[in-house]
């Protein structure tokens, strides 16, 4: 993965704790899709949820994000976490331009025109990743690459302790896949949690760790 000395858009977190998952469970329609596991994600680490299709992958990532529901167990650690779906699970008539999407990520209150240090935060996330001669586009008109470079700056921006990615580079041209794998290292190298979901060899070899997952199950 290539590197960047690029300066991130957030401090350095102090003393990110692991993200610990405790006997997690989840049901969806009845069915159990993810069957209790325990999980320890560390701090300055990137971990590879890997699998094949139907094993849970997307399931976990949004147990550990907070917004599945979980049947059973318990996920401690820090809350200030960033998750950036697929692409392909944004709605395509969202009717935001680029700079509102980057800047939703930045917001620090619910209501109100954004504070000047809130839109300096998002315009440098948006720089990081090269959209940010996009700010004006509507966020429809893009195409995959720089739609996924878009959601990935409104994380960067959010400043998390925890990224979590769901195929962050699947489908993706050569010059986004080096603009989210560099991100992805400056992350890392801030110290949080980054957790991705992929099938991209890059991202697997550059992994801290990987986690394996089939029908649900730690495989």
């Amino acid at each position: 993965m290539p590197s960047s000395s690029a300066p991130s858009v957030a401090p350095v977190p102090a003393r990110v704790p692991p993200v610990c998952a405790h006997g997690i469970r989840v049901v969806i329609d009845g069915v159990t899709v993810l069957h209790p596991l325990d999980l320890r994600l560390d701090a300055g680490a990137l971990t590879v949820i890997v699998g094949p299709n139907g094993a849970g992958k997307t399931t976990l990532l949004e147990a550990l994000a907070g917004t599945r529901p979980l049947a059973a167990g318990h996920v401690d650690g820090p809350r200030r976490v960033a998750f950036v779906p697929q692409r392909t699970a944004i709605p395509d008539a969202l009717p935001l331009t680029v700079a509102e999407v980057v800047r939703m990520g930045a917001w620090r209150r619910p209501w109100g025109v954004p504070a000047a240090s809130e839109r300096r935060i998002a315009d440098e996330a948006a720089r990081l990743v090269r959209v940010d001669d996009l700010a004006r586009r509507p966020f429809a008109a893009l195409s995959g690459g720089q739609r996924q470079r878009v959601l990935l700056a409104q994380a960067l921006a959010r400043g998390a302790d925890v990224l979590l990615l769901d195929e962050p580079t699947t489908g993706l041209d050569a010059a986004s896949t080096d603009l989210i794998h560099a991100a992805i290292d400056r992350e890392r190298a801030r110290g949080v949690v980054v957790v991705a979901v992929t099938h991209d060899a890059a991202l697997m070899a550059a992994a801290d760790r990987e986690v394996a997952l089939a029908a649900g199950r730690l495989a």
